[in-house]
């Protein structure tokens, strides 16, 4: 399974992992960039700069999260 792992910069930290999302979605031609990143911006925006939000789209499988 495809998914998507969020990061945002914390001026201190650095990038921090914001939390991973799977897609879902069966129709290719609704994913892109901008959904991508809108959807991480509904589940993850408590964080003050979203501005500065980037994914990572990665495999899940049942054991291990692997970057494509």
């Amino acid at each position: 399974m495809v998914g998507y792992e969020f990061y945002v910069r914390d001026p201190r930290k650095g990038y921090q992992l914001a939390g991973v999302l799977p897609e879902r979605r069966r129709n290719a031609k609704r994913i892109t960039k901008e959904s991508v990143l809108n959807w991480g911006k509904k589940y993850f925006g408590n964080h003050q700069n979203l501005n500065e939000m980037f994914f990572v789209e990665v495999e899940i499988n049942g054991e291990s999260i692997r970057a494509l």
